[in-house]
Parts: structure tokens; sequence; C-alpha cells
């Protein structure tokens, strides 16, 4: 499912709200998980999972076709995991 799909179904299902209205609240609910992500606060959603970050060292890299050294720096990567309840739900 994309984003324009989870907007669709959510317009379907409250059609009280304006399309344009749902549109808002899904980039909304986006925005502030990334901007949280992006100051390296955790981000959990009882039942469904948690956001965090990791951070991945600098280490030495091989370019797959010349087998040179390439260095490779730090970063942080987004992290995932489900909730007991999603974890449940996809293994029934």
């Amino acid at each position: 499912m994309i984003k324009s799909e989870l907007v669709q179904k959510l317009a379907e299902e409250n059609p009280h709200l304006y399309h344009r209205a749902v549109e808002r609240i899904v980039s909304t609910i986006f925005d502030e998980i990334a901007n949280a992500l992006a100051h390296g606060d955790r981000v959990e959603l009882r039942g469904f999972g948690a956001f965090s970050v990791k951070q991945r060292p600098a280490r030495v890299g091989r370019n797959p076709r010349t087998g040179e050294a390439v260095h490779v720096p730090a970063k942080a990567v987004p992290f995932f995991k489900t909730g007991k309840e999603l974890r449940e739900r996809l293994n029934k």
C-alpha cells in the first residue's frame, strides 16, 4: 500500500472528512514521526510497533567490482520493531 492508497481508504471510511483533510492528517503523522527520528527520539505506536534510530559505525568496505578498499562513514539508520499485536496478527 502506498501513501495515496492509504489516504483514499481512510477517506472512504470517514465520509464526513474531506479528502484533502485526510491527506493533511496522514502527511502530518508521517512528518512528525520523521521529525522525532531526526531528533534522535523514539516513536512508539502501541500494538503496532516502535520506530527508532540506530547508529552504524564507520567501517572499511570493498568495491565489489575492483576489490578496492573504500571508507564507509558512520551513519544513522531508521529501525522498526513490530509490536506484539501486529506480530500475532501476522502469524495467525
